[in-house]
């Protein structure tokens, strides 16, 4: 799918509201939780042990919410281009919740929306895009995180 585009910072508050599509689908697979689990130093069994996974309450490992929290960096090239910067730079993020566990081999992207966006102090423009990270055939989606991003124009 084609990132959402805009020429500059300067378009962002003017589309206040909009859907900014979907990242294609990520398959997450074991070695990434594995991968995931080594960098953070959280090896708790729901998350890298898959034989003992199968009985316990999720049916299969399940990645780290963390884990897919950090993904939206992964997903967000992909719904939002904003063009004639110099510099963009994750500034934060607002009301993170994991409505549902994320099962190994599972196909997962992210969806944005533009919630907030503004010009701020020294010229720059702040943009709130809200990602879900939806589960393919899910009923609720992983995580919903407002992402807040700063654009410095040109």
């Amino acid at each position: 799918m084609a990132a959402t585009v805009f020429e500059s910072p300067r378009e962002l508050p003017g589309a206040v509201g909009r859907d900014l599509g979907a990242s294609d689908w990520l398959v997450i697979e074991q070695p990434r939780i594995d991968q995931f689990a080594e960098a953070t130093g959280d090896h708790q069994w729901i998350h890298v042990d898959p034989e003992r996974a199968k009985e316990g309450p999720f049916g299969s490992t399940i990645a780290h919410g963390y884990l897919t929290m950090s993904l939206v960096n992964f997903f967000l090239p992909q719904i939002v281009e904003v063009r004639n910067i110099s510099m963009g730079v994750n500034y934060g993020a607002d009301k993170l919740r994991f409505p549902a566990p994320v099962p190994v081999g599972s196909r997962i992207r992210g969806r944005g929306e533009l919630v907030e966006a503004e010009e701020v102090k020294g010229g720059a423009f702040q943009a709130k895009i809200r990602v879900t990270v939806e589960i393919e055939g899910g009923e609720r989606p992983a995580c919903v995180v407002d992402t807040i991003s700063r654009f410095v124009p040109a």
